[in-house]
């Protein structure tokens, strides 16, 4: 089954809900119309990153599943039939968590807590504190993980051993290292990865942007500017996620070895 998926690339501005909403929303229009069904927004793509302290994200955070971001996009995911998962600086009670928010053709979902927070995230953000998913449509099963899970290739292979398909990866990368490690994910899962990072500056950060979409074999089969606001399109085929076998001998899952990845020291004979 082949499926057109996107990954948006922009610069949220920082503690600016209105202006975000609006942005986002232009780019998501932008991705449908280019007749993509699958569309990954970058992490904190309400809000923007770079927080001077707690106080001022929590001025910009909003509750999951009714804040006015999520309002605006799960609209257009109704309206267009598709898949929208984007970054949101979520405020739960008291808690603040990096989080994405998944919402379908018919309407909210689900979301997803950034289980390894990132520099200075650990002042403002709370760890992420629910399980992975895997969100199963018609035509294609997906999970989510947020910016700097890739340095845990944990993150990507539960999601594949639950059953994911694509990886759906909002990030605001500003390491050189992170587009790199997507690709390997994808090739040591036989899975495809969709990363959406922002660009921009914001203070003393300055975002890698280059989002990109890799295959299987870690190939990649579209990638954005370092700098500019932009969508890339790839037309992916669901059945080559579904197929483990990388030779006629070797399956990447049934080949696994369980039993062998202890952490329970044993005597070398």
């Amino acid at each position: 089954m082949k499926l057109r998926v996107a990954a948006v690339q922009i610069a949220p501005k920082l503690g600016d809900l209105e202006e975000n909403i609006v942005k986002t929303c232009t780019f998501i229009e932008k991705a449908v119309e280019q007749g993509a069904r699958l569309i990954v927004l970058p992490e904190l793509s309400n809000s923007g990153y770079n927080f001077k302290n707690r106080q001022q994200a929590l001025e910009c955070s909003e509750p999951i599943p009714n804040g006015p971001t999520i309002k605006e996009w799960e609209k257009l995911a109704r309206r267009h039939s598709v898949w929208i998962i984007g970054g949101i600086n979520e405020r739960y009670e008291d808690k603040l968590y990096n989080s994405a928010v998944i919402l379908g053709p018919e309407g909210y979902v689900g979301k997803y807590r950034k289980l390894h927070l990132f520099a200075k995230e650990k002042l403002i953000f709370q760890p992420g504190d629910l399980q992975l998913e895997v969100i199963r449509t018609k035509d294609f099963a997906f999970g989510v993980m947020i910016c700097f899970d890739w340095a845990f290739p944990e993150v990507a292979r539960v999601l594949t051993l639950k059953g994911a398909e694509i990886v759906c990866h909002p990030a605001n990368l500003v390491l050189p290292y992170g587009q790199k490690a997507m690709r390997i994910r994808a090739l040591e899962n036989h899975i495809f990865t969709i990363t959406a990072n922002r660009v921009g500056k914001e203070e003393d950060l300055t975002f890698t942007g280059q989002s990109q979409i890799a295959d299987v074999k870690g190939e990649v089969l579209a990638k954005g500017s370092k700098s500019k606001e932009e969508v890339i399109i790839a037309k992916i085929n669901i059945e080559e996620a579904r197929d483990k076998k990388i030779t006629p001998y070797n399956d990447l899952i049934k080949d696994r070895r369980p039993e062998f990845y202890s952490l329970l020291t044993a005597r070398i004979r």
